[in-house]
């Protein structure tokens, strides 16, 4: 599958994806957009990007003997997905057990349940309910086996749940509002007979011939066309992959970040705002204190961040703050801080808007610090 959704060369002769690859497949009920998410650690912000347009996480471990172990082990990339993919907002996870027809596991039940026996109580640290949004299944990738249709019996005497298709077909994804304001962050924009923008509707819906805005620009562009999957329509609604054709902007005036909002509530843009973080794990004697700097990657943003103020550090168990001021902390604290970047992004309070209100903080290519935006300054350029 990786193998296809591999588009360039570089990737099919390394055997890693790099980019987030895109496609499309139906159900007989349902309309899927695959982002295939690179699993390799060098690529990690591109997997954000792929991430942060999620709905449904489909998390592929391998059970071939060894290979599940290298992922899952301190370090290894399977643990920095799951903790990313739950901060950028992939509520319902599917955890599909790959290479169930490989020698060395031969569709063992033993083999199957020892790998969902480690990942449970994993899943469970980095905030899922196993029970409500986490689904596992096995499944042969490389024959198709419980994908499309059930597995044989003969095959695989134990399994008496659904394939990936059905499971995938039954999940509830978060409901979004057509009717709110219009919020589609930009991922990628090229020229095409105008100006062309990329990205999935967060909020609100979008018709052709629409004025909308540009933020933080606060350029006013007029909506020429809209294309969902290579379709043109009229109209679209949140929870879309959509490419629009803008008029009243250059395609250089725009960078993968900027959102295109409705002009009568426009996104927020900020260069300082009070967020909630949680230190998953700092550089060897790293100290998280003010002054601290990190790349922030905020739905498609990457912006270099300073930390300008640690507020308060909330008790784990409570969730109350703490009372004793604070100066620094260490891995594993929860803590309110105020965060400064160098130009203006749209962000919003992850309260109104979740999908556009979390974050991670990355430094040296790994994942120091998950968050969520708690407030912005009342002065912000909307």
């Amino acid at each position: 599958m990786a193998y296809i959704m591999d588009t360039n060369e570089e990737e099919r002769v390394k055997g890693k994806t790099v980019e987030v690859g895109r496609a499309q497949f139906e159900t007989e009920t349902t309309r899927f957009t695959i982002l295939d998410a690179p699993g390799h650690k060098s690529y990690v912000p591109n997997m954000i990007s792929g991430a942060s347009q999620a709905d449904i996480g489909v998390l592929v471990i391998s059970a071939r003997k060894g290979e599940f172990e290298t992922g899952y082990e301190r370090g290894g990339q399977t643990r920095e997905h799951v903790q990313l993919a739950k901060t950028l907002g992939v509520s319902k996870l599917l955890v599909v057990v790959n290479k169930m027809d490989d020698h060395t596991v031969n569709w063992s039940k033993e083999r199957y349940d020892e790998i969902e026996s480690k990942m449970v109580p994993f899943l469970r640290s980095s905030g899922y309910n196993v029970k409500k949004d986490v689904q596992f299944l096995p499944i042969s990738g490389l024959v198709g086996t419980n994908m499309k249709t059930r597995v044989d019996k003969n095959i695989c005497p134990w399994w008496n749940g659904p394939c990936l298709f059905e499971a995938l077909d039954s999940v509830e994804i978060p409901v979004r509002d057509p009717k709110g304001p219009y919020r589609m962050p930009v991922i990628d924009k090229f020229k095409d007979m105008g100006t062309v923008v990329m990205g999935k509707v967060e909020s609100g819906s979008i018709c052709e011939g629409d004025s909308l805005l540009v933020m933080p620009n606060k350029a006013p562009v007029k909506v020429l066309a809209v294309y969902c999957d290579e379709d043109k329509v009229r109209r679209a609604g949140p929870g879309e992959n959509l490419r629009v054709r803008l008029s009243g902007i250059e395609e250089e005036d725009i960078s993968s970040g900027f959102v295109l909002s409705s002009v009568v509530k426009p996104i927020p843009a900020v260069t300082e705002f009070t967020a909630q973080l949680q230190i998953l794990e700092l550089l060897e004697n790293a100290i998280f204190t003010a002054g601290y700097k990190a790349v922030l990657h905020i739905h498609s943003v990457v912006e270099e961040c300073e930390i300008v103020e640690l507020l308060q550090q909330i008790d784990p168990k409570t969730k109350k703050p703490m009372k004793k001021k604070v100066l620094f902390v260490k891995n594993g604290a929860v803590v309110v801080c105020r965060i400064q970047v160098n130009s203006l992004i749209c962000i919003e309070k992850f309260s109104d808007f979740p999908q556009l209100g979390r974050f991670t903080l990355r430094t040296e290519g790994k994942t120091i610090a998950v968050g969520k935006v708690t407030d912005l300054p009342s002065r912000s350029s909307a």
